[in-house]
């Protein structure tokens, strides 16, 4: 049997997930970008399900957008959209975000999207800095504010930086 400590915190980083998915859909619909075009799912599910997880902390989650969607769209500046920038793009982000100790996987489609899609330097700022951004800070308050105090969990962030 689950120990009730453990599944609350487990019920709650799954509320928080749905509130944080339903959230960001509905800011984004305005703007005519879905959220689906960058893996803010996977991201959330990671956040909230599994926040001890190092690619869960916040350093990895803003990092790790931030770093691939600049190596991506470099790419695409420098080289243009196709196949083989997109793979190229993606692969020189795996290797930035472990040399800055940002890795991220779910970030590792940030860079496809902006080579695929020929995206404009605008991309960085929103949706991804905006939407990385939205996520920690939700996801500081969720897991010290409601989390902690339900399941006794330890803070999130572990670290700062």
């Amino acid at each position: 049997m689950i120990e009730r400590r453990i599944l609350i915190g487990i019920v709650a980083g799954a509320l928080g997930g749905a509130l944080c998915i339903a959230a960001m859909e509905g800011l984004s619909a305005p703007t005519g970008f879905p959220l689906m075009a960058i893996p803010f799912a996977t991201l959330i599910v990671m956040v909230m399900g599994s926040p001890d997880a190092e690619p869960a902390q916040q350093r990895a989650l803003v990092g790790g957008h931030l770093v691939s969607t600049l190596v991506g769209l470099a790419v695409v500046h420098l080289l243009g959209p196709g196949h083989w920038t997109a793979a190229l793009a993606v692969g020189l982000s795996m290797v930035a975000m472990h040399l800055t100790r940002t890795f991220h996987p779910p970030a590792g489609i940030d860079p496809l999207v902006a080579v695929v899609n020929d995206m404009p330097w605008s991309f960085f700022a929103s949706p991804v800095a905006i939407g990385a951004l939205a996520l920690a800070l939700f996801a500081f308050v969720w897991h010290n504010g409601v989390v902690r105090k339900a399941a006794d969990t330890p803070p999130w962030p572990r670290r700062w930086w």
